[in-house]
């Protein structure tokens, strides 16, 4: 996952918006959006190869997305796969500041990430090249491979458009998200970031849609959240080269929209193609 842009109680009738791309070799399998077998209150895709998943959310109102930090150093073959950050955190039942905690302190068995992670009252992230456990506020935020809001040419220009979106209804809403994540436009060299990679690699990465030789985006993704619990969840797919390979679609109601009995917020610590319904 490449770029993460959440908006949260920013517009006026869905608490929670989420656009995100999924970047990954066109080699790896996964499968599209669905209900999980093994847990059917999990929504998202998966990981065929460790299976885990990059995005993903329940029907309790967790919700989990991972990226990878982008450094250029070697990565180490024998760490634990970053999408079972997501995936245990919905899966095991724990609340997320203490899940993140946890994963704080195990951060060393992942290769770099940023994990986002909580409902729709408490979302947190967190990054093991960061500060440590942090509340994202209301409003707009994007992160790609670094951390939260780091100002990318391709997050600077994100937010924007979210926050022009944030007036539109739903229809108009997700096709503009979308619109936002099929973007391939390059950043100018000057406004390229220095992650330690080679300068043609930094261009490919730098558009919110990547298409190259074997790497690229996979999936494209907008979760909108309606204040009443209503949900829908649409996943586009993509081979090599950005070919379309189908879109999912579910609209599904959570659970519960209650306030979790975790801590408000970090404050009170020393801290700073088909479509379904059901």
């Amino acid at each position: 996952m490449c770029i993460i842009l959440l908006a949260r109680h920013a517009h006026p009738d869905y608490p929670l918006i989420l656009a995100a791309n999924r970047d990954e070799a066109y080699s790896r399998p996964a499968a599209p959006a669905a209900f999980w077998s093994d847990h059917p209150h999990i929504y998202g895709g998966r990981d065929l190869d460790k299976g885990g998943t990059w995005l993903a959310l329940a029907r309790s109102g967790r919700i989990a997305a991972v990226t990878n930090y982008r450094d250029g150093q070697p990565k180490e073959a024998a760490a634990r796969s970053r999408g079972v950050l997501v995936s245990d955190f919905l899966t095991n039942g724990s609340a997320a500041l203490p899940y993140l905690e946890q994963i704080k302190r195990q951060g060393d068995q992942y290769n770099d990430f940023i994990l986002v992670a909580g409902d729709l009252h408490n979302l947190y992230w967190l990054s093991n090249r960061g500060p440590g456990v942090e509340v994202i506020p209301p409003g707009v935020h994007g992160l790609s491979n670094h951390l939260l809001n780091t100002p990318w040419p391709k997050i600077r220009r994100s937010k924007l458009a979210v926050e022009a979106l944030l007036g539109a209804q739903e229809t108009e809403l997700a096709a503009g998200l979308f619109g936002l994540l099929a973007d391939r436009s390059v950043a100018p060299d000057e406004d390229l970031p220095q992650t330690g990679i080679a300068l043609q690699r930094e261009r490919e990465l730098s558009a919110i849609f990547i298409s190259s030789e074997r790497y690229g985006t996979r999936a494209s993704t907008v979760v909108l959240v309606h204040a009443n619990g209503d949900v829908l969840f649409t996943e586009r797919s993509f081979g090599a080269g950005g070919t379309p390979l189908g879109e999912v679609s579910r609209r599904f109601r959570l659970d519960t929209l209650g306030v979790p009995d975790e801590a408000k917020n970090l404050s009170h610590r020393d801290h700073r193609g088909h479509r379904e319904n059901s």
